[in-house]
């Protein structure tokens, strides 16, 4: 078989996998161009590679890609000369809120919440890359201890405490749609009806709303994080004259709103509802960065 026979079918095995290194990498990062340049690395540092010796070509792609993940979020670290601020958003992924098919149902089971998002930040660099790849998709001790430079039994441990810590940290949610549905479609009516109590009603007393607004942006519209349902609310009708245009999508699986006018996208929010209430709002409202998303999804229909 020719050398270009062969790249051909190298490429078709590789593109056999992109989802699954794209889904690694985006829990890696939170960070949809950061995900989509290291899967890129993962295929060149493929061609660089004799083949021959690969034995599970999922495996070492998986591997390689949590590798090239890990060294950006290190390099992510060491430039920091803070840590994370509180306001930090991950990039959503949005879909349209409509009846699925299997593969997008499948998808949508598989999604990874904008809640565990932020936790996953809050994570050392070797602890998010042990948890991703080892309790987010099934990848043995023995393969991720060389990548941290650990031992198996440290590996191991590694896991464990990042366990703890995000269970601790992520918030339990409703899983049915439908009931998600009906708190986001009364949020939305309070707020385009000015309804103050109606707003405190669908809210947890001591929901937490995130905004990011990114570091350019002034006023009231900064970034900021909020607490309690009366404080949240009166956030939420300061920008009432938003909802209009605002309309019900998936993001990362679960219903949220989305703000995508002709005009140029203003916000995502992923929320996460508990008994009935909202107890969290992830905004992103970065106009830098919601120019990198796919934001189709929010002027359907």
């Amino acid at each position: 078989m020719s050398g270009t026979a062969d790249e051909e079918v190298l490429a078709r095995s590789f593109e056999e996998h992109r989802g699954q290194l794209r889904s690694v990498a985006y829990r890696m990062l939170g960070s949809v161009p950061e995900a989509e340049d290291a899967v890129q690395e993962t295929w060149l540092k493929l061609t660089r590679t004799d083949t021959g010796a690969i034995r599970n070509l999922g495996a070492w792609l998986t591997t390689v890609t949590g590798r090239v993940c890990l060294d950006l979020l290190r390099a992510r670290n060491a430039r920091r000369e803070e840590p994370i601020d509180d306001t930090f958003v991950p990039d959503p992924l949005i879909r349209p809120l409509t009846p699925t098919d299997p593969e997008q149902e499948a998808v949508r089971a598989d999604s990874v919440g904008l809640a565990l998002l932020v936790v996953l930040e809050a994570l050392q660099p070797d602890e998010r890359l042990a948890f991703v790849l080892h309790d987010l998709f099934a990848v043995p001790f023995d393969d991720i201890a060389p990548i941290v430079e650990r031992s198996a039994a440290a590996t191991r441990q590694l896991v464990s405490r990042a366990r703890r810590r995000v269970q601790g940290a992520t918030p339990s949610a409703e899983a049915d749609l439908a009931r998600q549905k009906r708190v986001l479609d009364a949020f939305l009516a309070a707020s385009r009806g000015g309804d103050f109590e109606a707003l405190v009603a669908v809210l947890h007393p001591d929901v937490v709303l995130r905004v990011d607004s990114g570091a350019l942006v002034r006023g009231a519209a900064a970034s900021k994080v909020v607490h309690g349902a009366r404080t949240v609310a009166a956030q939420a009708l300061t920008f009432a004259q938003y909802a209009g245009t605002a309309r019900l999508v998936l993001v990362n699986g679960s219903v949220g709103v989305a703000n995508a006018p002709e005009g140029g996208p203003r916000s995502v929010m992923g929320v996460v509802v508990a008994g009935g209430r909202i107890t969290h709002l992830y905004i992103l409202a970065d106009p830098e960065r919601l120019g990198h998303l796919d934001l189709a999804a929010a002027r359907e229909g």
